[in-house]
């Protein structure tokens, strides 16, 4: 079994945050979920994975954020970088980075060794994998849920806070992420960029996930997959207090 490193991102964007605010703290990784803090919860899940060798988690108050850490010597807590991309460039370009890694972030309250587990077995082997569910997966759990979903032929999908980096050679699409970093909800963007037939063909939904990931990698010259996650709840996370709300009930649930 290929044994990964987490690198899971804890940054806050610049300026206050009233949802953080809301709940009495200033960073929105602090905020309690179901009394615990919310960063605490996916940090707790990747530990307790045989998946992963060593979890590295990256802030911009690294100290605030690893106070509310459980003390194990298989865990780290450094700076990030001022963005995601830069962030995730750094690695790439750093010889001493052990790969694969699997990337997450703090607002995934719900993860689990479980999706962990699929999530690796799934992405084992790709240069980079984006981990997805499926819009009709969601809707039997959880059919008043309301996520972004981007449609392509054959079903539409939501983000599941899961990626995959395979080795170095990433950095060719974390550089194109960079670059349109401003926008990066605007998929749109970032498929002109990558040319007007891939562009057309996802936006006239002519072309499935799959195949749209496959094409980027070929320009790329990149293994680049999804992995539509068997556990539709992966794309839950919280970002709102509805999310939150939604996600101290499903963790009750969970006894």
């Amino acid at each position: 079994m290929t044994r990964w490193t987490a690198i899971l991102l804890a940054g806050s964007r610049p300026g206050a945050d009233p949802f953080a605010e809301a709940h009495g703290v200033d960073l929105k990784a602090l905020i309690p979920v179901a009394g615990v803090p919310m960063v605490r919860r996916p940090v707790e899940a990747l530990l307790a994975s045989d998946n992963i060798a060593a979890v590295r988690v990256l802030a911009q108050q690294p100290d605030r954020i690893g106070a509310v850490l459980p003390a194990d010597s298989r865990l780290t807590v450094s700076a990030s970088q001022g963005t995601i991309a830069a962030t995730l460039a750094s690695l790439c370009t750093d010889p001493a980075t052990p790969w694969p890694l699997l990337v997450t972030t703090a607002d995934h309250a719900l993860l689990d060794p479980a999706m962990i587990e699929d999530f690796c077995e799934m992405a084992e082997g790709a240069d980079i994998a984006v981990a997805v569910v499926d819009q009709a997966a969601l809707m039997v759990r959880l059919s008043e849920s309301k996520r972004t979903w981007i449609p392509f032929n054959g079903g539409a999908y939501s983000g599941a806070n899961l990626f995959a980096l395979g080795g170095p050679g990433a950095l060719s699409a974390i550089a194109l992420w960079r670059a349109v970093e401003q926008d990066r909800k605007k998929g749109w963007r970032l498929l002109w960029q990558l040319g007007p037939a891939l562009f057309l063909g996802a936006m006239l939904r002519l072309l499935t996930l799959k195949q749209v990931l496959t094409r980027i990698g070929r320009k790329l010259e990149l293994n680049i997959r999804p992995v539509v996650m068997s556990d539709p709840l992966a794309c839950v996370d919280v970002d709102k207090q509805d999310d939150l709300e939604l996600v101290e009930e499903l963790i009750g649930k969970r006894g």
